[in-house]
């Protein structure tokens, strides 16, 4: 079983960027798909960003896409989440999740497939 921890977090201006990291331990690392989730105050956790077993597939959140990317380092044993052009609504907990891949390609993005989360991480941005 993996165990996760999130970095990376903190304050930054609207439009600004901050980059998150997940560092992975206690497992296969290349045989999980990775997500990113976020909740904000009033709100359910949603997704954000997921990237496969092989790391050619990614996936994103409606609102991110374009402004956010995901990627892995299977060597290093991480994730990453580079959030560019951020906004006040981007302000949330961030969460780093991994599911077992039972295919080279697919990477979940619902909460419910995956089975190992990290702590979060908090992300405040401000105008």
């Amino acid at each position: 079983q993996v165990q996760l921890v999130e970095s990376g977090g903190g304050l930054v201006q609207a439009g600004g960027s901050l980059r998150l990291s997940c560092a992975a331990s206690g497992g296969t690392f290349s045989r999980y798909g990775m997500g990113w989730f976020r909740r904000a105050p009033g709100n359910e956790r949603e997704f954000v960003a997921g990237v496969s077993w092989s790391g050619g597939t990614r996936y994103y959140g409606d609102s991110v896409r374009g402004r956010f990317a995901i990627s892995r380092d299977n060597a290093k044993n991480a994730v990453y989440l580079q959030m560019n052009m951020l906004k006040p609504e981007d302000t949330a907990v961030y969460y780093c999740a991994a599911h077992s891949a039972t295919s080279y390609y697919y990477v979940g993005r619902r909460e419910e497939e995956y089975d190992t989360w990290g702590q979060g991480t908090q992300v405040t941005v401000s105008s």
